[in-house]
């Protein structure tokens, strides 16, 4: 049995929108009451909009609050720079605080598209007039989070060698060691090659010596490997060892003398629960002991670095037999052990019977040259 059904009842768009005038019109068409109607809902829809963006801007606000003291106890309790932790907290809560405006408009009721593409096109504007300044600008935060170098370092990049005095947003400064202060971008920092001589904790020391024909290089090399040995800041044995070694006199000493240890800054950090103080001292020592393991687990796959000086014959150059001197020391004994065995090596070769000898040349006269020629 077919039953009748009504006709669906589709409704009729409008060809267009209302411009201002014809509402206008209309609404002067319209009658007192259902205008005061309209005025009254209108008003009362604001009141809430306006009511529940003030809410979310002052909810908005704290929750902000919250998330950069957070953030900042972080970065804090992990001793990050304080350039680079600056930087991350003006940018987050810029980016916070864009986020919460745009949301208060969009409650209000106003188009916020319109807001967004007038941000992106000037972004895109700015970016295109300040692509090298803003290059550098990436590569700051590039070498802030990844720390190729640091501040004392000796590095040489871009032509330049010096110790690093400051690292900023868009350069780092450098003083070289005649104290003149270089301003290198960080756009090339970040993405080309740097040498960083303070990064190990060991340096091999190279000597160019050069002793006369007809000594004895095994004198030489000997009278040399005595002076090294005599020098405690010279490495004997591995690096691993001299290593190790060296951290149990640390250890040690520092258990003669408490109260020569490095006291932490208690002050700088954010009071905690007890119970969080147990947490975190649990946590912090489980994350020790696993990266200890593994560190311990990668340095014994590695063969070990042998440290001991070699003396060997490097070249036989026209004046001279040239020895070539290797040892290992500490970096920041670099300089000293370099300039302190270089005055050993000159001082006490010539007493062991071994000589320098100076750049020369033998010229051999031929007989015929005095016959008169007729």
């Amino acid at each position: 049995m077919l039953f009748a059904q009504d006709p669906i009842q589709i409704p009729v768009l409008p060809d267009s929108v209302p411009s201002p005038k014809e509402e206008w019109q209309m609404l002067k068409s319209l009658p007192v009451d259902e205008l005061l109607d309209r005025m009254v809902n209108g008003l009362v829809s604001l009141a809430i909009n306006l009511a529940i963006a003030i809410l979310v801007f002052y909810v908005g606000r704290y929750i902000i609050n919250k998330i950069y003291r957070v953030i900042s106890g972080i970065l804090l309790r992990r001793k990050v720079d304080a350039s680079l932790s600056t930087f991350v907290l003006s940018l987050v809560r810029m980016l916070l605080y864009f986020i919460l405006i745009v949301t208060v408009i969009g409650i209000l009721g106003i188009e916020t598209s319109s807001f967004i593409a007038i941000f992106a096109s000037a972004g895109v504007a700015i970016g295109m007039a300040l692509s090298g300044t803003l290059q550098n600008f990436a590569g700051g935060v590039l070498i802030l989070l990844l720390k190729p170098y640091r501040i004392g370092d000796y590095i040489e990049a871009q032509g330049y060698a010096g110790t690093v005095r400051e690292i900023q947003i868009f350069h780092t400064i450098i003083s070289t060691p005649d104290n003149k202060q270089i301003i290198i971008p960080n756009g090339g920092l970040s993405t080309g090659s740097v040498n960083n001589y303070s990064r190990a904790d060991y340096r091999r020391v190279d000597w160019s010596v050069g002793i006369s024909y007809g000594d004895s290089v095994d004198v030489a090399r000997k009278t040399i490997l005595d002076i090294l040995a005599s020098d405690d800041r010279v490495v004997k044995g591995t690096l691993e060892d001299d290593r190790d070694r060296r951290e149990a006199i640390r250890a040690a000493a520092a258990l003669e003398n408490p109260d020569d240890r490095p006291e932490t800054d208690d002050i700088a950090q954010p009071k905690r629960s007890l119970w969080s103080k147990m947490f975190h001292r649990k946590v912090k020592t489980k994350i020790q002991s696993w990266q200890e393991e593994q560190a311990e687990k990668v340095r014994k796959l590695l063969p070990k670095t042998d440290g001991d000086a070699k003396v060997f014959v490097e070249s036989l150059g026209d004046s001279a037999v040239v020895l070539k001197v290797r040892a290992w020391t500490r970096n920041e004994d670099y300089w000293g052990v370099f300039y302190s065995i270089n005055e050993r090596i000159y001082n006490e070769l010539p007493e062991a019977g071994v000589s320098f000898p100076f750049p020369q040349m033998d010229v051999h006269l031929d007989g015929r040259l005095g016959k008169t020629i007729d």
